[in-house]
């Protein structure tokens, strides 16, 4: 279950070991651990990291066809987690140790910076193959945050980039050796830090008012 750790003016939230799926359980701990950090005040970022080959997988599928009926909910509360983290008033930054997909790819895109490893590991948007069309929430957030051009290969085509790819078409902020990428994600974080504050969530929530408005209404 996701961890959250702080190193002075840094919150380090590991979401798990495992493939870290966005389960119902898994939603209320994120978000209890967010409030946490939220509670706070003065200077603060946020990284959010994982330990192991994944650092999330996305949608928990398995438990939402097997409660087809919850289905509005469950979107509608990853939607929240998606614009909760997209406006908060402090620097994020993804710390991607490892697999980057789907809805968890998009979580990685909520952030303000992400970092990658370099050598293993993909992010992708694999909805085109798995036939589950992106909601227009999901759509307008990787559409803000990509390039036109990359946005649609990622979306049509679910390509899997790698780190040095990833770094390469704006996808990620950086491509690191995997034993760097906790450190230098918390290195940026804490370069940000004193920014947290309103002055920040209104920046944010103006630039990305289009996109918070998209993933409010599921």
């Amino acid at each position: 279950m996701p961890t959250l750790e702080r190193l002075d003016s840094v919150h380090v939230l590991d979401l798990g070991d495992g493939e870290n799926r966005f389960h119902p359980d898994w939603l209320t701990e994120v978000n209890a651990l967010l409030d946490e950090v939220a509670k706070g005040d003065g200077p603060r970022a946020l990284v959010t990291a994982a330990t192991g080959k994944f650092w999330s997988n996305g949608l928990d599928l398995e438990w939402l066809f097997e409660h087809p009926d919850e289905f509005a909910a469950y979107g509608a509360r990853v939607h929240a987690l998606l614009a909760r983290v997209l406006s908060f008033p402090f620097v994020t930054v993804a710390a991607l140790q490892g697999h980057t997909f789907a809805a968890g790819a998009m979580l990685s895109l909520a952030h303000d910076f992400r970092v990658m490893r370099a050598d293993r590991g993909f992010w992708c948007l694999p909805e085109a193959d798995i036939n589950i069309p992106f909601t227009p929430g999901m759509s307008a957030l990787i559409q803000a945050r990509l390039t036109p051009q990359t946005a649609h290969e990622a979306m049509v085509t679910a390509r899997r980039f790698g780190g040095e790819e990833a770094h390469a078409r704006q996808i990620v902020d950086s491509a690191v050796a995997e034993s760097e990428v906790r450190g230098a994600a918390i290195a940026l974080a804490e370069a940000h830090a004193a920014k947290a504050g309103p002055t920040l969530e209104t920046i944010k929530t103006r630039m990305y008012a289009s996109v918070l408005a998209a993933l409010s209404d599921f």
